[in-house]
C-alpha cells in the first residue's frame, strides 16, 4: 500500500499537470478570498475569522479532487497496466487505499498552504490574536473529512473509464450532487430530512467549529461504501465476478449504524465562547414544543454590509441548534421588500403589529446609499404569536458593537420568545396604590411589557386598619410586589404587613423617591425647590441592607433636554445637558445588567448599602452613576437657566454611585426584638432566601403620556433615542420571579472577533500580495525541491 502511495505523489509532483491543479487551487482561493469584490472577502467582510474560506473551499474542492483523482485508475487502464498491478501479490483493498490515501495526502499538501490565511487573519484582528483558533481548528477537521470523502468518489469514478475526462465529469457530478444535491431534492419534496443525506448538511456544523460523532460517522461511512464500491468494481474487472449481495452488508450495516447514532452522539464545541451550544434551560424551553413553532425571520437577501450577513448567518444557525433540538421548530427567512407590488403592503401591515424599519448605510464602490430591513422575526404557536427582535442597539455604540450585542443577545431573545407560547403563566404580580404611586397611564407601557409573562393586578394595603390578617393573607398570594414611586408614607401597620410578606419569602421591587422634585414643576415654571421626602421607609430599608440618602446626583454623563430660548418669532429650541438625568450602565456582567442600553434617570437619589453582621444578604450594585458624578444636598433650589453655565470637572469627584441595588438572601425583620404594631399571626423574624431591588429613582419606570395616549418607556421623542429602562425592569421583574434560569441565559458572552479596520486599510495591499503570491512561491519552491531530490535520485 506505501509503495503505491508513493508511486503515486511522485507520479502526481513529476508531471506539470499536477502544479497546474494546485496552482489553481491557491490561485482561485487567493483571488476570492482577498482580491475580488464580494461575500468571500476577508478584507471586506471585517470579522477576524476564515468562514469565506471554509464556505468557498468546498466547491473549489469539488473540480481540484476530480482532477486530482481522474487519472489514479482510468490511466491504469488506458496504458493498460492495471492488469499487471492487479496480479501482484497484493490486495485489492490495498491497492484502493494506497490510491486513496496518495491522493488524499496530494490534496493535503495543497492545503498546507492555506495555513498562511491563520496567521493573516490573525495579524489583522483587532486586537492581534483574536482569531479563535478553536473554531479554525474545528472547521479544518470538517474540511478534512469533506476531502475524504470527495477523494473516494474521485478514485471510484476514476475505475468506470480510461478516459480520465469522462472520470473528471462524472466525479464532480457526484461531488456535487452528494454535497448540494440532496439541498434541491430537499426544496422540491419541502422535506429538511432529505437534507440531511447530503454533505452540505453536515459540513456546515463542523465548519463552525463543532464536531459532531454524527457527522463524522457520516463522512467516514460515505468514504467506506465509495472506497468498497472501488473494490468491488476492480474485482469485476478482472472478472472475478461476484454477486452484489456478497456487498450489500457493508452499506445496509452502515445506514443501520448512522441511525443508532442519532440518538447516542457526542458532540463538541471548539468555539472559545461555546457559541453554538444552547444552555440546558433554552433546551428544556425549546422541548416543551408538542405541535409546530413556525418561525418567520424578515431577514432574507445577499446584498446586506457584512455586519447584517453576520447577523443573517448567526441567526439561521441558531435556529438550526433549536430545530435540531425539536423537530416542531420550523423556521424560514423572507424578504419583505422582495415583491415590488407588495412591499408598500407588507412594510404597512409590519409597521402596525410593531416590527418597525431599520436604515442602515451600505458603503459600495465608494458610493453610499440606504438600505431598509426589518429586523424582527415573528414565532407563532397555537394561534399565538410574539414579537422577537434581532437587532440589539445601544446609544453611541457603531456597527460592529451593534451586531456582537445582537448576536449574544439572539438565544436570550427566541428562548424568551418560544417561554412565552409554550409556558402558561403561572406568576402573580402586585401593583401596590394608596400611597400616592404612580397612576395607570404613566405605568402602561410596562404594565402591558410584563402582562405577556405574569398575571397583573393592583393592590392597596388601606384594608391593614381594619383587617390586617387578610390584608397579609391576600399580599402572600401574590409572587411580586412594585411599589412605583409612592409619594405618600407608610404607616407602621402597613410596613409591618409588607415586612412579613417579605419574611414569607415574596419578592418586591422598589422605585424610590428621597426626594420632593420632578420635571413637569421645572418645565412649568423654570424653577423649583428639592427637598426631602419622609416615607416612613428608612428603617424598613436600613433593617435589609441598603439606605437611599435624600440628596441628588449630579452627572456629567447624562441626558439631554430641550429649552425654548428668546421669545415669539425669535423663539429657537436647543438641546442642553441636564446634569439630573444620569445615563446609567453598569460594568458587572449581571443578566439584569448585561448587554442593556442605557438607563435614563431623573433626579436620582444616593444608595448606600450597609454591612450588618446579623444580616446574610448579598448586596449587587446593577446600576451606578458615571465616573464624573457628584451629590447635590437638599433642600435646594433647581433652576433650568443652570444648564447655561459650564461644569467644573474638578467638583465631580463622587464617582460610581449606586443608583440600583440587588438584594439576595435571608433577610431580618424590621420588627425584630420591637413593639409590633399589629398582631399577625404566624410572624417570622427571619426570611426564607428570597429577593428585592431597591432603585432610587421612581421616574425609572415611567412613560411619558401624549394627546395619542401613553408613549413607549424610555423613548425620546424629539431624538427618537430610545433608552434601556424597560428592559432593565422587565429583566428585574423576569430574575426576581425566574426559577428556571432563563434570564441567566443573558449573563452568557459571546464576542464577534473583528479586524483592525485601520490596519486594514493601511495595509491591504501588502496582505493581499502576501496570501496571492506567497503560496504560490512556496508551491515553486517545492516543486524545484521535490524535481531536485528526484533527478539527483534517478541519477545515482
Amino acid at each position: 500500500m506505501f509503495a503505491i502511495l508513493k508511486k503515486e505523489i511522485n507520479a502526481f509532483f513529476a508531471s506539470p499537470i499536477g502544479y497546474l491543479v494546485v496552482t489553481v487551487f491557491l490561485l482561485l482561493n487567493g483571488l476570492f478570498l482577498w482580491l475580488f469584490k464580494g461575500e468571500f472577502n476577508i478584507l471586506d467582510n471585517g470579522f477576524a475569522e476564515l468562514t469565506p474560506f471554509f464556505t468557498l473551499a468546498p466547491w473549489i474542492l469539488l473540480f481540484l479532487i476530480p482532477a486530482v483523482t481522474m487519472r489514479s485508475f482510468s490511466d491504469e487502464k488506458k496504458q493498460g497496466t492495471l492488469e499487471l498491478l492487479l496480479t501482484k501479490p497484493i490486495k485489492k483493498i490495498n491497492i484502493v487505499l494506497g490510491k486513496y490515501f496518495g491522493a488524499f495526502l496530494l490534496i493535503l499538501i495543497a492545503l498546507l498552504p492555506t495555513l498562511l490565511y491563520v496567521y493573516s487573519v490573525n495579524q489583522l484582528g483587532n486586537p492581534v490574536g483574536n482569531l479563535d483558533l478553536g473554531s479554525t481548528l474545528g472547521s479544518y477537521f470538517g474540511l478534512l473529512f469533506l476531502i475524504g470523502a470527495y477523494t473516494a468518489i474521485g478514485i471510484f469514478t476514476s475505475t468506470l473509464s480510461n478516459n480520465q475526462i469522462v472520470a473528471f465529469i462524472v466525479s464532480v457530478f457526484l461531488c456535487f450532487f452528494f454535497y448540494y444535491g440532496f439541498n434541491g431534492i430537499a426544496d422540491l419534496l419541502s422535506s429538511e430530512s432529505v437534507s440531511q443525506l447530503g454533505m452540505d448538511a453536515h459540513f456546515k456544523s463542523m465548519s463552525r467549529g463543532v464536531i459532531d460523532t454524527r457527522d463524522v460517522l457520516y463522512f467516514l461511512s460515505l468514504a467506506l461504501v465509495f472506497i468498497f464500491l472501488t473494490v468491488v468494481q476492480l474485482k469485476e474487472i478482472k472478472t472475478f465476478r461476484k454477486t452484489w449481495l456478497h456487498f450489500l452488508p457493508l452499506p445496509l450495516g452502515l445506514i443501520i449504524l448512522n441511525l443508532v447514532a442519532q440518538s447516542y452522539y457526542g458532540r463538541f464545541d471548539l468555539t472559545s465562547d461555546k457559541r453554538y451550544t444552547l444552555s440546558e434551560v433554552t433546551k428544556e424551553i425549546v422541548s416543551k414544543a408538542e405541535s409546530p413553532i413556525i418561525i418567520d425571520v424578515f431577514l432574507d437577501g445577499d446584498d446586506f454590509p457584512s455586519e447584517i450577513r453576520k447577523l443573517q448567518t448567526e441567526t439561521r444557525q441558531l435556529l438550526e441548534e433549536f430545530a435540531a433540538q425539536n423537530k416542531h421548530i420550523n423556521f424560514q427567512f423572507l424578504d419583505p421588500l422582495k415583491d415590488e407590488t407588495t412591499k408598500d403592503q407588507n412594510i404597512q401591515s409590519l409597521t402596525r403589529r410593531g416590527l418597525m424599519p431599520m436604515q442602515l448605510s451600505v458603503k459600495e464602490s465608494g458610493k453610499t446609499s440606504t438600505k431598509v430591513i426589518f429586523p424582527w422575526a415573528l414565532a407563532s404557536f397555537n394561534e399565538q404569536t410574539v414579537i422577537i427582535p434581532l437587532i440589539k442597539n445601544k446609544l453611541g455604540e457603531g456597527q460592529d458593537e451593534m451586531v456582537n450585542n445582537s448576536v449574544q443577545h439572539l438565544e436570550y431573545a427566541f428562548a424568551d420568545g418560544i417561554s412565552k407560547l409554550v409556558n402558561n403563566k403561572q406568576r402573580k404580580v402586585a401593583i401596590l396604590r394608596g400611597n400616592g404611586e404612580l397612576d395607570n397611564a404613566h405605568l402602561a407601557d410596562f404594565l402591558k411589557t410584563i402582562r405577556d409573562y405574569y398575571y397583573i393586578a393592583p393592590f392597596t394595603l388601606d384594608s391593614v386598619a381594619v383587617n390586617p390578617q387578610k390584608t397579609l393573607t391576600e399580599l402572600t398570594d401574590f409572587d411580586l410586589v412594585i411599589a412605583a414611586k409612592p409619594t405618600k408614607p407608610f404607616s407602621e401597620e402597613e410596613k409591618y404587613v409588607l415586612d412579613q410578606y417579605v419574611m414569607n419569602g415574596g419578592k418586591s421591587l422598589w422605585l424610590m423617591d428621597e426626594v420632593a422634585i420632578d420635571m413637569d414643576s421645572l418645565n412649568a415654571n423654570g424653577k423649583s425647590y428639592a427637598i426631602p421626602l419622609d416615607l416612613n421607609l428608612t428603617d424598613f430599608f436600613f433593617k435589609y441592607g441598603v439606605r437611599i440618602n435624600p440628596v441628588l446626583v449630579n452627572d456629567l454623563y447624562s441626558a439631554r433636554i430641550t429649552l425654548a430660548t428668546g421669545e415669539g418669532s425669535q423663539a429657537q429650541f436647543s438641546d442642553y445637558p441636564w446634569f439630573y438625568s444620569p445615563l446609567v450602565t453598569s460594568d458587572n456582567q449581571h443578566p439584569i445588567v448585561n448587554n442593556i442600553n442605557l438607563v435614563k434617570f431623573d433626579f436620582a437619589n444616593q444608595i448606600d448599602t450597609l454591612n450588618q453582621s446579623n444580616n446574610s444578604v448579598n448586596k449587587t450594585v446593577l446600576l451606578h452613576s458615571s465616573i464624573l458624578s457628584k451629590v447635590d444636598g437638599t433642600p435646594r433650589e433647581i433652576d433650568l437657566a443652570m444648564v447655561m453655565q459650564e461644569p467644573d470637572p474638578k467638583e465631580y469627584t463622587n464617582g460610581y454611585i449606586p443608583l440600583a441595588v440587588l438584594l439576595e438572601g435571608q433577610f431580618t425583620s424590621v420588627y425584630k426584638n420591637r413593639v409590633k404594631p399589629l398582631d399577625l399571626k404566624p410572624t417570622k423574624d427571619e426570611s426564607v432566601p428570597t429577593k428585592m431591588i431597591v432603585i432610587s429613582d421612581g421616574d425609572v419606570i415611567k412613560n411619558e403620556v401624549s394627546r395619542n395616549g401613553p408613549e413607549e418607556l424610555g423613548f425620546n421623542k424629539r431624538t427618537g433615542q430610545l433608552y434601556g429602562n424597560k428592559e432593565f425592569l422587565l429583566n428585574a421583574v423576569n430574575y426576581l420571579l425566574d426559577d428556571n434560569g432563563l434570564i441567566n441565559i443573558r449573563s452568557k458572552q459571546i464576542q464577534i472577533a473583528f479586524l483592525d479596520h485601520e490596519k486594514v486599510a493601511a495595509e491591504k495591499t501588502k496582505w493581499q500580495l502576501l496570501n496571492i503570491l506567497l503560496p504560490l512561491g512556496l508551491l515553486g519552491l517545492f516543486g524545484l525541491a521535490f524535481n531536485f531530490i528526484r533527478r539527483r535520485r534517478y541519477a545515482a
